[in-house]
């Protein structure tokens, strides 16, 4: 889910620009973790904002993924997988959220785990850890900490996953 289809970095830049009055520019040092972008005094914000009740509720929706994701599934049987047993406050949040901006999935689709372990023929994700021992096709959606891995397709936006699966 997480900068796939729901823009938690989005999130996490209002809340430090919030908190700290410091303008965050995720476009330097692309390729690093968003904790690399701020003073080291107070990298571990980044945690505490995502572990903090409410943080996963009201994330913005990522361009154009429900209405892709809506057309993938006339022609899939598409899964949204998420690793949210890694933020313990995040299972409701991610529950209504995904109820409120994807309401067309079924609850049945919606799989929270800790490791994405999963059988499936394509995997859309912004981290390359999850297509570890991936035997079907990995897409990797553009987010600033993937920005230099080179080994795996990529899709920079859902038109481009449009383009390339519907």
């Amino acid at each position: 889910m997480d900068e796939v289809i729901a823009d938690a970095l989005g999130k996490f830049i209002k809340l430090y620009n919030r908190d700290f009055n410091v303008p965050l520019d995720l476009k330097i040092d692309a390729g690093n973790e968003i904790y690399h972008h701020v003073p080291q005094d107070v990298n571990q914000k980044w945690f505490e904002y995502i572990n903090e009740p409410g943080f996963f509720r009201d994330l913005e929706v990522i361009a154009d993924s429900q209405r892709v994701i809506k057309a993938l599934q006339e022609k899939y049987d598409v899964y949204i997988v998420s690793a949210a047993m890694e933020f313990r406050n995040s299972l409701i949040d991610k529950y209504d959220w995904m109820a409120e901006h994807f309401p067309f999935i079924d609850w049945q689709h919606i799989m929270f785990c800790g490791n994405k372990i999963v059988n499936v023929d394509i995997i859309i994700d912004d981290r390359a850890k999850n297509f570890v021992n991936f035997t079907g096709r990995p897409l990797l959606f553009t987010s600033p900490h993937n920005l230099l891995l080179t080994e795996y397709e990529r899709v920079n936006t859902w038109e481009e996953v449009a383009g390339l699966l519907l």
